[in-house]
């Protein structure tokens, strides 16, 4: 039976991630994940795709703030909770072509990420008092799917049994392996064939205190470059730039999506917010091959 086997949550969007034993899950995705988001001066977003370097800036849950890290750089805080920004500016932002709602941080933490990355940047933490609604074209069967700073949907689900084909593939022709935090996913499951996650229409897991959860996968994810990067050192692998991509364009070329390399299967929360997912959890999973 498929197993729950890691848990990620990436606090602040494109910045390095944060393995958890168990996660509480809400409307929006896993507590805390891409609550937060760098932008240039503008409110434009600023990812790993242009800026690999983020990968360097680790993050730590406190009781009351986020910590985080980055080498040769002081420790910054900023608080979990949105209203303790009191009168923060609200900032109109774009995640993609979706419409996005940030509170600046302020300027300790702007004068942080802009002297790291070395352009002038600032960090927003999303309103809650806003939503941002998923691209319903997806989401018709759950009604209203909402996340925060996440690319397009609230969770990304992949199978450990994929990630072990792919570095076959990669060790065949003399690359080196590479570890699931490339794809950067929220719930990696073993018990599944390789890439059996692309046909799968429904994950159903027994929550805590008997709250029935159910995830639906609804989009295969589309892979831009930002696996390339070496999230332990902020840039690609110089003897191996280009890789997974490479490997990943011989064989998972998709039809459906304009032949867009896709590798993992977003998720929307159809039942419920509010459960805890854990590490060791079995899942029982639907599949839909389609016509």
């Amino acid at each position: 039976m498929p197993t729950i086997s890691e848990l990620f949550v990436y606090p602040i969007k494109s910045c390095a991630g944060i393995a958890l034993n168990e996660a509480r899950l809400l409307a929006t995705g896993l507590e805390y994940d891409r609550y937060w988001m760098v932008t240039d001066p503008d409110g434009a977003m600023l990812t790993q795709r242009a800026y690999p370097r983020l990968a360097l800036i680790t993050v730590e849950i406190g009781q009351h703030e986020l910590l985080i890290r980055a080498p040769g750089m002081s420790v910054l805080r900023t608080p979990l909770d949105a209203a303790a920004l009191g009168a923060a500016p609200k900032v109109q932002t774009v995640v993609w072509r979706d419409a996005a709602y940030g509170l600046d941080t302020g300027e300790a933490s702007a004068a942080w990420f802009s002297a790291f990355l070395g352009v002038p940047a600032r960090l927003l933490r999303f309103n809650p008092e806003r939503e941002r609604i998923v691209d319903p074209e997806y989401t018709s069967s759950v009604g209203g799917a909402t996340t925060y700073f996440a690319d397009g949907f609230p969770l990304l689900v992949i199978g450990q049994a994929s990630l072990d084909d792919l570095n076959v593939r990669l060790n065949s022709k003399g690359a080196p392996s590479i570890p699931i935090d490339r794809f950067r996913p929220n719930v990696v499951l073993t018990g599944l064939d390789a890439y059996e996650e692309d046909y799968i229409e429904s994950l159903n897991v027994d929550g805590t205190q008997g709250q029935d959860v159910q995830l639906q996968l609804v989009k295969l994810c589309a892979r831009c470059p930002m696996p390339t990067v070496d999230q332990a050192k902020g840039a690609p692998d110089p003897d191996w730039p280009n890789e997974p991509t490479d490997t990943l364009s011989t064989y998972r070329a998709n039809p459906q999506r304009n032949g867009a390399l896709t590798f993992g299967n977003n998720a929307v929360v159809a039942r419920g917010a509010g459960a805890w997912l854990r590490v060791g959890q079995e899942v029982e999973a639907e599949l839909a091959f389609g016509d």
